[in-house]
């Protein structure tokens, strides 16, 4: 699994990951956004959620969404925020379905 900071030069797929997770960043009013792709194509974006009975990053949520959902395993997943979020927890739910899958940090 490879992470970046700053702006790669992303494909058409991972250009749409990258609209889906601002969208949902955008929509939570939050910090960071997520979006994954699954291996069927199919997209999951989510934003933080953070009560006090359950605290998880945009990045774990969108992994959940997916899981739930009946994804087989995941291609991609970009994360948007800061360079302190390169560290997400959510990295290694996704390692752990998919190891071979990757993961792109877009730092704003």
């Amino acid at each position: 699994m490879s992470t970046e900071t700053a702006a790669p030069e992303l494909d058409d797929e991972d250009r749409k990951l990258l609209t889906l997770a601002k969208g949902a960043m955008g929509r939570a009013e939050a910090k960071t956004g997520a979006a994954v792709r699954d291996t069927d194509g199919r997209t999951y974006a989510a934003g933080p959620v953070s009560l006090a009975a359950l605290d998880l990053s945009a990045l774990q949520v969108a992994v959940a969404m997916a899981v739930s959902s009946g994804a087989p395993g995941f291609e991609a997943a970009v994360l948007v925020g800061t360079a302190e979020d390169a560290g997400d927890p959510g990295l290694a739910a996704l390692t752990e379905v998919s190891a071979d899958a990757y993961a792109v940090m877009v730092a704003v």
